[in-house]
């Protein structure tokens, strides 16, 4: 026998113990969104993340051109529509961010900022399964501008202004609580 099947053939016994063990582990604790994955379920995810784009988009560079107009249009789209999960600051410590599983990633970090334009537009476009990143593409040529364009954003997020992030907040959706409380606010003031 080869020294590569030997390998093999030695692997397989460990594999299958280590796999039983996963097993025998969810069945006795379940799945529960708030565990910390373990570190070999990181780098799965990880992998299946760099693969979740079709293979024709994965290399593409982000064919909208970057100008300041398109910048406002992509954070006033991001502050009104992904805002919610990810945050204004891309870094997704929001109510509903670190409750999800997978979290939300913070879009400001390498793992992230590695990925190619068009992982990125592919993402948006197509969502990943068995995560809360829902597809948002609706396979127009619209469509695609706008995700092209919050390729954009999200390569400006680790330099996100202060500013900015104040003129996102004014533009993030606001629950009925949130309005009343406001409406409320506002009446106060007015002596009403």
């Amino acid at each position: 026998m080869q020294r590569p099947a030997k390998l093999v053939v030695g692997l397989l016994p460990i594999l299958a113990i280590m796999g039983g063990a996963c097993i025998a582990r969810t069945l006795r604790y379940g799945f529960s969104a708030k565990d910390e994955p373990p570190a070999i379920e990181v780098f799965l995810a990880r992998v299946m993340r760099r693969y979740a784009g079709p293979a024709d988009l994965r290399d593409r560079k982000n064919p909208v051109p970057l100008t300041p107009e398109v910048l406002t249009e992509a954070r006033e789209h991001f502050a009104d529509h992904c805002a919610f999960c990810h945050g204004n600051d891309g870094k997704g410590q929001t109510e509903i961010g670190p409750r999800m599983y997978p979290r939300v990633p913070d879009m400001t970090r390498p793992e992230t900022q590695s990925l190619s334009d068009g992982a990125l537009f592919a993402t948006i476009e197509n969502g990943i399964r068995l995560t809360g990143m829902p597809g948002w593409g609706d396979g127009t040529a619209e469509s695609a501008e706008k995700s092209w364009t919050l390729v954009h954003f999200i390569r400006h997020l680790p330099r996100i202004s202060a500013e900015e992030i104040a003129e996102m907040e004014k533009l993030n959706p606001r629950s009925p609580a949130e309005m009343e409380s406001a409406r409320e606010e506002e009446e106060f003031l007015e002596g009403r």
